[in-house]
């Protein structure tokens, strides 16, 4: 396809020209999902905006003259396109972003017809049809990845960025070859726009809280059901048939983990029938607008032991500990030092031991920067920033050897420190159907 150049000036708008002060004063939003006339929700096209200032702001810093996104994060965080789950492990739908143009799109077959016709804010041609290897299932036709970096490379051209190196976050190889092949410099690309993803505007921080009410109703059917005879797998179903139901977008994954399977925690589910006076915990990854939760709670079911209060009880002093650090301009390794070292959880090293006493950053990715933990803040510590949102995670095993407590909450960052957004009752350890 000949390239012309776009002949519609890129729009420059700076992030705080589009997301005014927060109302930290007031309480943030969870509103219901459909749009109103008398109540200012979601501006899904103030979110846009947003988000595409933020990316020029990181790209115009990072000394790249363009963007080339394979990861449907950044896709949709650049472009607000999205054609579902079945994209996120395909590497077939890309977005470029120069720093003197506007967004482009390759889509998978219809889909970009589809938005010519529903996304005015993308230049008409900009949204075009693409394909390359589909992960090796469409063969060694090198004709369609020598085709695709020719036109990007037309585009670098026309946009006068050719020079400059191309910043790219995830490939298939044959990709990266093509475009080596035609001159270009390749650079790491993924974390100019983990930095322009960040910090979050008002409707992010809404769209987080929305989904993060949406599990907080799961949990309510969970503790209800959690009772002897109900396999791990039927809780799972039950959250993900409620969350469908209440309109999320997808349902990533779900924990659904008890008795002698929590210690050591295993990141899955089986279907193991829970049984009178097991600990059980449950982790719910799901997404509403694209915007995801990474929400942790623990039960016991009917009773419990003194070894799982116990441990329920560290967890929760670990949780407390971390959140109370989360303020902005505090360095991130602050934080990571208030969570127990591997070796006071029963592991030999901060590897083995990684994922269990953390936080992640939370917005359309499941783990967004900042990450912290001891593994890796105590040596590349960053600074805190208001509107960042963390899923902050504790993880404690009981001296039973078998059951383990875990927690995890969502907190936003505000000015005057963090807010937390995962409202399910979580102080004291949860007694589910007591005896």
């Amino acid at each position: 396809m000949k390239t012309k150049k776009n002949t519609r000036e890129p729009r420059i708008i700076r992030p705080d020209d589009i997301d005014p002060q927060h109302r930290w004063d007031r309480p943030l939003q969870a509103p219901g999902h459909t749009q109103v006339d008398f109540e200012e929700r979601v501006n899904f096209r103030r979110l846009h905006d947003y988000r595409l200032a933020r990316t020029r702001a990181a790209l115009a810093q990072s000394g790249l003259g363009a963007l080339l996104c394979f990861d449907q994060h950044n896709i949709r965080y650049i472009t607000s396109t999205v054609i579902g789950e079945w994209a996120r492990d395909k590497l077939t739908r890309y977005a470029l972003l120069t720093g003197n143009g506007e967004p482009y799109i390759w889509d998978f077959g219809s889909a970009a017809k589809h938005h010519r016709l529903h996304a005015p804010w993308l230049a008409y041609d900009h949204c075009r049809a693409g394909l390359l290897g589909l992960r090796g299932a469409v063969g060694g036709d090198m004709a369609l990845f020598r085709d695709a970096a020719r036109e990007i490379k037309s585009i670098l051209d026309a946009e006068g960025v050719a020079g400059m190196p191309l910043g790219l976050d995830v490939v298939e190889p044959p990709m990266l070859f093509e475009l080596q092949k035609l001159g270009i410099e390749v650079r790491d690309g993924q974390q100019t726009l983990l930095s322009a993803r960040e910090v979050k505007n008002i409707d992010e921080l809404t769209l987080l809280n929305m989904a993060a009410a949406m599990v907080d109703g799961v949990y309510q059917d969970i503790a209800e059901a959690l009772k002897p005879g109900v396999r791990e797998s039927e809780i799972v179903a039950l959250a993900t048939g409620r969350l469908y139901h209440m309109g999320s977008d997808c349902v990533e994954a779900i924990n659904s983990i008890s008795g002698e399977r929590c210690s050591p925690h295993p990141h899955n589910f089986t279907d193991r029938l829970i049984r009178p006076g097991d600990q059980a915990f449950f982790d719910i990854i799901q997404s509403f607008m694209g915007y995801r939760t990474c929400y942790y709670r623990t039960f016991n079911v009917g009773r419990a032991t003194p070894p799982q209060v116990s441990a329920y009880r560290y967890a929760r002093e670990w949780m407390d500990r971390a959140i109370a650090l989360l303020k902005p301009g505090v360095s991130s390794d602050k934080i990571a030092r208030a969570f127990p070292k591997a070796s006071e959880i029963g592991f030999s090293s901060e590897m083995e031991a990684f994922g269990l006493n953390f936080c992640h950053g939370l917005g359309l990715g499941l783990h967004e920067r900042p990450l912290i933990s001891r593994l890796n803040s105590l040596k590349e510590p960053i600074e805190l920033k208001a509107g960042m949102v963390f899923a902050v995670e504790t993880y404690c095993p009981a001296t039973d050897g078998i059951s383990a407590a875990r927690i995890e909450e969502e907190v936003i960052l505000t000015p005057s420190g963090p807010k937390i957004i995962s409202l399910y009752p979580a102080e004291e350890l949860p007694i589910a159907n007591p005896y």
